[in-house]
């Protein structure tokens, strides 16, 4: 349960040098996603892109939330809360914060990005201290990555094409290959919505039962939203579905 949001974030990160300029979110974007454990009810993650930005105008700012509610939370209390900054145009991460307290487990860490000068540096502040690491140009945050996903052109992809992202997480670039599966129309809380099913090729061991036991379900649209995601874990299943969405550039569904 600690993983549920680091997972959803994970997973809706794809990347691909075939971008399509059309405007496929905006600030003011909100989505609400109800999370189960088997049958169980057991969280909510949200994922919003703020309306201004404090920091720069040139960035974007978006947060990221996830939380247990009902007898998962009463067991287990988790809170996780993610931010990211990131360029406008070129969606480069320029400051990404994480902050979690997953059961009296606590992470409370910031990177900063300096492309030109390929590093990033790590500030613990639970332990008070700085690490800098090498990043290449083409790296993204948890969060960053995300939007970046919503800027590839699928129309062009078919069953068995795969996509690449390095991410950076827990100190190191993280090489995740995503792989088309199909295109499927599916049931949701907002009717039939026709979507890209994808298959990510996860980290084995660390929290899944193997590389290819999770599926991601996205809009097949000009929004591009991330809809459903389910995911054998090392114990047990769980489930994310959208539940709520306001701020979209473009009609949904």
């Amino acid at each position: 349960m600690n993983r549920l949001l680091p997972i959803i974030l994970l997973l809706f990160s794809l990347n691909t040098q075939s971008q399509n300029e059309t405007l496929s979110f905006q600030r003011g974007e909100f989505l609400k996603y109800k999370i189960q454990y088997g049958l169980i009810n057991a969280g909510i993650a949200t994922v919003e892109l703020k309306e201004s930005n404090e920091k720069s105008d040139t960035l974007m700012h978006t947060v990221a939330t996830g939380w247990t509610t009902g007898m998962v939370h009463f067991l287990f209390p988790v809170l996780d809360i993610y931010e990211s900054y990131f360029t406008e145009t070129g969606l480069q991460p320029n400051h990404f914060i994480r902050k979690i307290d997953e059961g009296g487990y606590t992470q409370d860490k910031e990177l900063f990005f300096d492309f030109n000068a390929h590093q990033v540096k790590e500030i613990n502040h639970k332990k008070n201290k700085e690490k800098s690491f090498f990043i290449q140009n083409d790296v993204q945050d948890m969060l960053s990555s995300f939007y970046y996903m919503r800027r590839v052109d699928f129309t062009g992809l078919k069953e068995s094409d795969s996509i690449s992202i390095n991410m950076f997480f827990d100190g190191k670039m993280n090489p995740i290959k995503l792989m088309i599966l199909s295109r499927e129309t599916i049931k949701t809380n907002f009717g039939k919505i026709k979507t890209i099913k994808i298959r990510p090729l996860v980290q084995k061991g660390r929290v899944f039962k193997d590389e290819e036991n999770v599926t991601l379900w996205i809009s097949d649209d000009e929004n591009k939203i991330p809809v459903k995601i389910k995911a054998s874990l090392l114990v047990g299943a769980a489930k994310a579905e959208l539940i709520e969405y306001n701020g979209l550039v473009h009609p949904f569904p």
